[in-house]
């Protein structure tokens, strides 16, 4: 695959307000290692191997374990995960396959364990990797050998 063009080169405007959303983002009452967990799954959803290759290592300077991450693509399917983290995970992967829409359900699960706020900024935190995914798939970025 070819690289196509560097988004901040060529719309400097739109990348700057994809940053200042990331800004807002870290002064949320979303943990670090929660941030990284929602970069992750939507982006193991969305296939963006440059996301995945970072957010795994940032999961990684965050404290997580390899174990939780190799399983979070069936994090249903393990006792790793808290009910908070599950609440987190289930909204992250409703939004980015927003097709199917957030059901009663998942949306009802996060507002009893997250709180509204809380909620929001997770939406928010999803949206944002969505993006991010969707201009690296756009433009071939590719991760690093090594």
């Amino acid at each position: 695959m070819q690289k196509r063009f560097n988004t901040p080169d060529v719309a400097p405007e739109g990348y700057k307000a994809l940053l200042a959303m990331e800004k807002y983002l870290s002064g949320t009452k979303i943990q670090p290692l929660h941030k990284e967990l929602i970069k992750i799954r939507a982006s193991q959803i969305n296939g963006c191997a440059f996301c995945i290759d970072m957010h795994t290592k940032d999961a990684r300077k965050q404290g997580e374990t390899e174990q939780r991450i190799y399983a979070l693509n069936a994090w249903r399917e393990t006792p790793f995960f808290s009910r908070e983290e599950r609440a987190i995970l289930a909204l992250t992967e409703e939004v980015t396959r927003i097709s199917n829409h957030v059901s009663d359900a998942t949306y009802s699960e996060a507002i009893e364990v997250l709180g509204e706020e809380l909620t929001a900024q997770v939406l928010l935190a999803a949206v944002a990797i969505n993006s991010w995914n969707r201009i690296g798939i756009a433009t071939n970025l590719m991760p690093p050998l090594g």
